[in-house]
């Protein structure tokens, strides 16, 4: 297990914060030891709090060309056949995926090709089972063509608490299955868009593991 990149400024910071406060409240309460070391222990479970927010497993990628993977780990909270119009402009199925604080927060491409599509849209922090926040929630969009010349889109959402999406793939860049996107810290959400023809291999309220769970097997066809 690693920390991943994005959690450094953020560890560094808290650990900064709570050393002030500890120093605080041990200069200026000298003789309240059971205050000190209550403060104490609070620092310690706030430190390990947000370090889990930043691990950062290996994944061995075992999933077929035809499969999509999970991009994230948390739980399946959608499987519905909607209208995608940002840029696929057709009906998909819709596959979100709910990230709590308490999930690893790494984002992974479910699919291997060239991604067609990048962009990062500004918005509100919507709590992320609204309706709404797919929509008018921060967020990036990102699309990938597999071999098969298939496209599958991924919407990552903002939240209440998730307040930085970040990405680390763009336009024309050549991608792999399972390798890392980019981030969302703290949580949150992110959608996936197949084919309606795909098979659906998940069910609603059932726990994905990003890079491992597939989500749907594309169609093959026939030469």
């Amino acid at each position: 297990m690693t920390i991943h990149r994005e959690g450094y400024a953020s560890l560094l910071i808290t650990t900064l914060v709570l050393g002030a406060l500890n120093a605080g409240i041990y200069y200026g309460f000298t003789d309240n030891i059971l205050l000190q070391n209550i403060i104490l222990i609070i620092s310690i479970l706030l430190f390990f709090i947000v370090l889990q927010f930043f691990r950062s497993p290996n994944v061995v990628i075992t999933a077929q060309e035809n499969e999509i993977i999970a991009p994230a780990d948390g739980k399946v909270v959608v499987i519905e056949e909607t209208e995608e119009t940002e840029y696929l402009k057709q009906k998909c199925r819709q596959i979100s995926i709910f990230m709590s604080p308490i999930n690893v927060h790494v984002n992974r491409n479910p699919v291997s090709g060239i991604v067609r599509y990048a962009k990062y849209h500004p918005g509100k922090y919507l709590v992320a089972w609204h309706p709404k926040s797919s929509t008018e929630n921060e967020r990036t969009t990102i699309v990938i063509e597999n071999q098969g010349g298939t496209q599958i889109l991924m919407r990552q959402i903002a939240g209440a608490l998730a307040r930085r999406i970040c990405w680390y793939v763009k336009e024309s860049q050549v991608v792999q299955q399972g390798k890392e996107f980019g981030f969302i810290k703290f949580g949150s959400r992110v959608d996936v868009f197949v084919p309606l023809d795909a098979e659906v291999m998940v069910n609603l309220d059932q726990k994905t593991k990003g890079g491992k769970t597939v989500l749907a097997k594309l169609k093959t066809k026939k030469s």
